[in-house]
């Protein structure tokens, strides 16, 4: 049940993170057309893409491209090893990155939470709330510590290569 929800909450993220890709590429490119043709740009294309849509592309996939085994990685030893060292081995190379995002996630939050406790705002053509925007970092970030301590706990699945 967890590894469903988990996985329900990550596509959901996922989805609104690649939806957030689109915007971006609609915006800016509405932007430059509209600026070539009419010589009029998108007023609210800059502070939308800078504040909301940037941050939400790159953290709210994090978990998702995760389990799908998506990231770039740099291999210092063997991925698995036998017995118990192996065994421990794994689990640290999950816990450590919990552990960092863990502390992203905490600081990220503190950080967002000040700024909906003073009413934070970005002045524009629009008003902006900053909140809102710092939101996305803890979300995306702390997901993916779910999955990382999910993934400790998770029993191996059997080697079906022998």
């Amino acid at each position: 049940m967890i590894e469903r929800t988990l996985r329900k909450i990550e596509d959901t993220l996922h989805l609104a993170g690649c939806l957030s890709l689109v915007a971006v590429a609609v915006l800016i490119n509405a932007d430059i057309l509209l600026r070539l043709i009419a010589n009029r740009p998108v007023q609210i294309q800059f502070e939308l893409t800078e504040l909301y849509l940037m941050p939400a592309l790159a953290t709210l996939s994090l978990s998702r491209v995760f389990r799908d085994g998506g990231h770039l990685a740099l291999d210092f030893g063997p991925e698995t090893l036998p017995g118990l060292w192996g065994t421990l081995l794994a689990k640290a190379r999950l816990l450590l990155p919990a552990t960092f995002f863990a502390a992203i996630t905490f600081m990220s939050a503190k950080f967002a939470w000040g700024a909906f406790a003073h009413h934070e705002v970005e002045y524009g053509v629009i008003d902006w709330p900053l909140g809102w925007a710092y939101a996305v970092a803890p979300l995306g970030c702390g997901v993916l510590v779910l999955r990382l301590i999910h993934d400790v706990f998770r029993p191996a699945e059997p080697d079906l290569t022998r």
